[in-house]
């Protein structure tokens, strides 16, 4: 025998005698005479073979019975769970949306009070009125320019109806400020427009920080849950954050999401994202760009490269380049929208974080002043907080409660 083979020799099975712990049965008083054991296999077990354990004849039946009723019970309580758990999932899955009332508290809170607080010094109407009207439409980010205009239109029509009381006063100028909301809709196309066959292509644009990538992963799902076929491309090769981002909202719903390397090319992302919508047929493709400073000559001129490549490969696209911006910051949001109108042929306007602002009077000039729609609006951190827009339903939600003489 070798020096291992001592440790290569497997072991005998050896026999355990294992004594029965259950009560036993004494007859006239007295134990039995010899003792009932059980003869079992080796405990450790073999592959391949079954250990059979002969279980004593005298074990009544019905004492073996109540084990089988809690191995019942439990599979029982587990799939009650299991069910459960289902149920819940479902109805995660199921997209609600946000009331627009509720999006818009703050700012419609802000409104309230600014014009309360006008009102409340109404002593007549004068050129100080007029003044002042026009210095609360300024600081409810109206935007000088249409504080300006409304302010001589209201001249007008308050002398027109011969308002003099505080309530006539109160209920020309609201009315005014709910008519220009409307009527800035009218010729407006505030409606997503898609290819008649082929991919359609989505360009976002707009500078860091403003809620891009979480808009494309909110209205991708929208989308998707829609029926439409969806791929994601993260041309924003200069922050992993985003394709990171991307990347999660991708696996999140479902959706492909076509990446290059980190200081990529952002044109070549996009090339690949469109040959892979055309190869998968997809409906839809999403285009996430870098957000660098917006006046940075650069970032326009990569912007135009990448509109080249799609128009190179698809000759009607992108469909929409939509300008995403964050309703936070008031008065920048609208430079911002200048400056992306002058360098990019913008289609619509995104605006993020409705819902934590008490700036949403910047829908006014956004659309008053650069004649841009806004197509959709963000009221909160779910899939169905990002919700079309709409200009009669805005103006209700927004100056609703001083119609009516009731705060919301």
């Amino acid at each position: 025998m070798g020096l291992f083979d001592f440790f290569k020799k497997k072991p005998a099975a050896p026999k355990v005698v294992v004594e029965v712990l259950y009560p036993q049965t004494w007859e006239n008083g007295e134990a039995p005479v010899e003792p009932t054991v059980l003869a079992a296999e080796v405990l450790q077990p073999t592959p391949g073979e079954a250990v059979e354990i002969q279980v004593p004849s005298h074990i009544a039946a019905e004492e073996v019975a109540p084990v089988a009723e809690v191995v019942e019970t439990v599979e029982t309580e587990t799939e009650t769970e299991t069910e459960t758990e289902t149920e819940t999932e479902t109805e995660t899955a199921v997209i609600s949306e946000t009331n627009l009332d509720e999006g818009l508290t703050k700012t419609r809170k802000t409104w309230s009070e600014r014009w309360n607080a006008f009102m409340a010094n109404f002593r007549s109407v004068d050129e100080d009125f007029f003044e002042e009207l026009e210095e609360t439409l300024i600081g409810a980010d109206v935007g000088a320019q249409t504080a300006l205009q409304l302010t001589d239109e209201l001249r007008n029509e308050v002398k027109l109806q011969n308002a003099k009381s505080k309530a006539d006063i109160s209920r020309v100028i609201i009315d005014k400020l709910v008519e220009h909301y409307r009527s800035q809709g009218v010729n407006e196309d505030a409606s997503m427009h898609f290819a008649p066959e082929g991919p359609t292509v989505i360009l976002f644009v707009g500078v860091n920080g403003v809620g891009k990538t979480t808009t494309i992963g909110k209205m991708s799902a929208r989308y998707k849950a829609e029926g439409k076929q969806v791929v994601l491309a993260a041309a924003d090769t200069f922050r992993a954050g985003a394709t990171q981002q991307l990347q999660a909202w991708g696996e999140r719903n479902g959706i492909p999401v076509v990446a290059g390397a980190a200081n990529a090319d952002p044109a070549s992302v996009v090339y690949d994202g469109v040959k892979t919508a055309i190869e998968t047929n997809a409906d839809i493709l999403f285009v996430d760009t870098a957000g660098r400073l917006q006046n940075n000559i650069n970032l326009m001129q990569e912007l135009a490269k990448m509109k080249r490549i799609i128009t190179r490969e698809l000759p009607n696209e992108p469909q929409e380049v939509l300008l995403a911006l964050d309703a936070t910051t008031g008065q920048n949001a609208l430079q911002q929208a200048r400056l992306f109108k002058d360098s990019t042929d913008v289609t619509g306007i995104v605006l993020t974080k409705l819902d934590g602002t008490a700036k949403g009077g910047i829908i006014l000039p956004i659309r008053n002043e650069l004649h841009l729609p806004v197509k959709w609006v963000g009221l909160g951190e779910q899939v169905g907080d990002l919700q079309p827009f709409d200009a009669d339903d805005f103006a209700k939600s927004l100056f609703g409660s001083l119609l009516i003489g009731d705060d919301k």
